[in-house]
């Protein structure tokens, strides 16, 4: 029998719940939700994809804290409403909180809750730089994994996609990030944010497709100093 994607039953917004399991100790790491597409990426890179509800866009388990999910095997229920990834965590913490399942909360009999585990990373530490004291610096170490994604093209890479898709693809996405930021920006200062990195993100990755360096913008911003 060969699997086809239509034969999975995702519910009315498109998506299907994701249970992420390490196929070693099979200890529950993960639930997060994924649609048509997340489900074939997953398949075809190797490693996780999902789909935010909150955000409405794909996102890499990952993509920037380096402790991907390499999928080992693949499992769907009785009912095909559910999917169960057995995976290899890379970099040990599968929640964005810094442990290693997102399960460490345990409901106590007295109504009291205990964390289970200790942190395995700070999420307030980005590419070996405190965020709190990172400063501009964080662009150029940032600019320079891009660099390293377009020269070896890591398989199972969001940035890897981009470069390969191409300039086409990129602008279509920075276009794509510009809207969300200014809908951001009427929603609330988090979101702001949040979506205002990604459009940093993306427009250094053009930057890298185009082979104009972090350095030609500062000296550009420079000239415009009054």
């Amino acid at each position: 029998m060969k699997f086809n994607l239509e034969n999975l039953k995702y519910n009315e917004a498109g998506l299907l719940p994701a249970i992420v399991q390490d196929v070693h100790t099979r200890e529950v790491l993960m639930m997060a939700w994924m649609n048509r597409e997340a489900v074939e990426k997953t398949l075809h890179c190797g490693e996780t994809w999902f789909y935010s509800r909150s955000r409405q866009k794909m996102w890499k388990k990952g993509e920037t804290s380096g402790h991907v999910q390499r999928v080992k095997e693949l499992y769907y229920d009785c009912d095909a409403d559910t999917l169960l990834v057995l995976a290899e965590q890379v970099g040990e913490a599968a929640c964005h909180e810094g442990y290693r399942s997102c399960f460490h909360n345990k409901v106590n009999q007295d109504g009291t809750v205990t964390v289970q585990g200790e942190k395995k990373f700070d999420p307030a530490t980005v590419y070996g730089s405190e965020v709190g004291h990172a400063g501009p610096q964080i662009i150029e170490q940032l600019y320079q994994v891009i660099l390293s994604r377009k020269e070896e093209r890591p398989e199972g890479s969001y940035t890897t996609y981009l470069f390969d898709k191409g300039v086409d693809k990129i602008c279509k996405k920075i276009g794509e990030e510009s809207a969300e930021v200014i809908i951001g920006a009427k929603n609330s200062r988090e979101e702001l944010t949040y979506e205002a990195a990604d459009l940093i993100y993306h427009l250094l990755v053009l930057l890298a497709n185009q082979g104009v360096s972090t350095a030609e913008i500062y000296r550009e911003l420079a000239k415009r100093r009054k």
